[in-house]
């Protein structure tokens, strides 16, 4: 029995996923009863709240078919199809008849270019307190109350303190002279951007509690420090991307300074601060909006206008000022809790300062049609972030690797695919893990996990759950290297570092102690992905995917790159459509026969090869 319709099959639906503005989209479909009278496409404008009907006009192969004009502004457009019988009318919705579920159709504004240069590249995470140290850091007249580990190996402080307080106050030194002086090992893993976790002055080791936006934490070095960073890794072709906490400040802070430790007044001493109208006090100062309700986060009043000009609008604004020290980019922090006009605001100054950076947005969910504080955002409409976080991804390939079906990893990715405007796909931020997620490796290789912070603080993989955990981490890798979007590499899981959640998975990088095998996996997999085009910027067609087995090819003209990956604990035998003679396994060099255009490949047990 032929489908009635399928979203994403261009022969009811054309182009494929979002549309650009005033685009003509086709729609058709085939009811497969010869009973039908008619059929409607009923379309609903989110932003708008507008509704509109399309009749669809008979053909002789059995379809219905007709055109919409897509809204000249950025709109998110609900459909659905009304089938009409001599009888009566019934609706087809997304899961079938009598659904009032609607397909999603994106309209977003292409007149802002993305940069191409971010989804092309690799991304390399780094919490900059525990990557690298040329020297024993003194806090001597340092904000906050601060204890510096002597031994670079020593375990981050987790336990809270005689107060029950976890005060994250403990630091081990790193600092952007350090991450200079590794530029040449990043260089040598393909990396092209370089995501810092935030570098401005704070009181704690994490720095998501700024006390100072203008000011480089001076643990961390200085701005020259800086900028001598974003122009070494320039000569290496990597740009730096900033991580902008914007939401809220640190209460140890020149804004709020509940310490009084900075000589201006801050809001939580006086209503006569300059700064007073950035926090929501009832009453002042006891109480005060705070993020999730911590206390040493005050929330931020993003519509004060003292607080935009400072941030954004000022000649040399916070974001504006950055971007001339040598950022190419920002990551907004909780970027579901600052206004959609806020991020445009960012993109707008980014595009006058510097049109060729970068705005990516910390959103856990599909960012296309996410619903926060009872808002419908726009993150990807084409004025405000150019890509997000695909954590969706994550959860998605997680869940495969540790035994699940790749069909659901396809179809959960088909949706994104479909949803996001193929800048915005293609530009997505792609993890398996990050400063904010237990250690990839962990998480694919403990068994029987224990219900402490104790017992997670001591546990380590043995042997065999270090191999199959590794093993597993290659096939992942191989998926992610192989993905649209910029694959992602939190700093030490090329090393095989371990760890539980935050802030177990913030250890320091082993230099010296890396795993030297899975080292050199992931400088092969970096390489491929600088020289192939088609890894870079290719179309996705998945060629299998069902159980353990998930095949996907990318192509872009006559270039062609397949990820061809088991995670299953069974070999596999696949076979695909192959246009030559001869296929080369990127990896290892070995070549396939292709006779007749087919390539029979057996998988081992949790294996995969890329061929090209």
């Amino acid at each position: 029995m032929s489908k009635i319709f399928d979203s994403r099959d261009t022969e009811y639906k054309s182009p494929f996923g979002a549309a650009v503005c005033g685009a003509t989209v086709r729609f058709a479909v085939r009811p497969g009863d010869e009973n039908v009278t008619g059929v409607t496409l009923l379309l609903r404008r989110e932003f708008a709240g507008t509704e509109q009907e399309v009749a669809l006009s008979p053909g002789d192969d059995g379809r219905w078919q007709g055109v919409y004009t897509a809204p000249e502004e950025p709109e998110l457009v609900w459909y659905a199809f009304r089938f009409s019988y001599p009888e009566g009318q019934r609706l087809y919705g997304l899961h079938g008849f009598d659904d009032q579920a609607r397909w999603q159709l994106t309209v977003y504004d292409d007149s802002r270019p993305t940069p191409a240069w971010f989804g092309r590249g690799i991304t390399y995470q780094i919490f900059p307190d525990r990557f690298c140290r040329t020297r024993g850091p003194d806090p001597a007249g340092m904000v906050g109350d601060r204890v510096v580990h002597q031994d670079w190996d020593d375990t981050p402080v987790w336990r809270p303190d005689t107060q029950g307080i976890i005060r994250n106050n403990d630091f081990f030194g790193g600092s952007l002279a350090g991450i200079t002086s590794r530029l040449d090992y990043l260089q040598s893993m393909g990396v092209g951007t370089l995501y810092l976790c935030p570098i401005f002055e704070s009181d704690s080791n994490h720095r998501y509690d700024t006390a100072d936006y203008r000011r480089i934490d001076p643990m961390l070095g200085t701005e020259e420090d800086f900028r001598t960073l974003c122009r070494e890794a320039g000569c290496r072709g990597i740009r730096v991307m900033l991580d902008g906490v914007f939401n809220h400040t640190g209460s140890n802070s020149r804004y709020f300074n509940a310490q009084g430790f900075y000589p201006e007044l801050g809001a939580a001493q006086s209503r006569e601060s300059q700064y007073y109208n950035w926090y929501s006090f009832h009453p002042w100062p006891e109480d005060y909006d705070a993020w999730w309700g911590i206390r040493t986060l005050p929330a931020v009043q993003e519509s004060a206008d003292s607080y935009r000009r400072f941030i954004i609008r000022d000649g040399d604004s916070v974001v504006r000022h950055w971007l001339r020290q040598g950022a190419s980019g920002w990551r907004l922090d909780v970027a579901d809790e600052l206004p959609d006009d806020f991020i445009a605001e960012i993109r707008s100054a980014m595009d006058q300062e510097k049109p060729d950076s970068f705005l990516l947005g910390e959103v856990w969910e599909d960012g296309s049609n996410k619903i926060a504080y009872s808002q419908r955002r726009r993150y990807l409409l084409g004025s405000e972030t150019h890509g997000l976080m695909n954590y969706p991804f994550r959860t998605a390939a997680l869940d495969w690797l540790r035994g699940g079906d790749a069909a659901v990893f396809r179809d959960t990715m088909e949706v994104i695919r479909e949803h996001y405007p193929r800048p915005a796909f293609y530009s997505a931020l792609n993890i398996l893990g990050t400063h904010d997620t237990p250690r990839i490796l962990t998480l694919l290789g403990a068994e029987d996990v224990p219900d402490t912070k104790d017992g997670r603080a001591a546990y380590r993989l043995s042997p065999a759950q270090r191999q199959k955990g590794q093993a597993r981490l290659r096939v992942g890798e191989m998926l992610l290297y192989c993905f649209p979007g910029s694959p992602t590499v939190y700093y030490g899981d090329e090393a095989g570092m371990e760890g539980f959640e935050d802030p177990l998975n913030r250890g320091t990088y082993p230099w010296g102690r890396e795993d030297q095998e899975l080292l050199a996996f992931f400088r092969q997999l970096g390489q491929l992905r600088r020289e192939r085009l088609s890894m870079q910027e290719g179309d996705l067609t998945y060629l299998h995917a069902r159980s353990g087995v998930l095949v996907l090819r990318r192509q872009l003209r006559d270039e062609i790159t397949v990820a061809a990956l088991n995670a299953g604990e069974d070999a596999a035998e696949v076979t695909i459509p192959w246009p030559r003679e001869l296929a080369r396994e990127a990896l290892t060099f070995q070549q396939f026969y292709a006779p007749g255009g087919k390539l029979r490949l057996r998988l081992p047990p949790v294996s995969g090869m890329i061929l090209i």
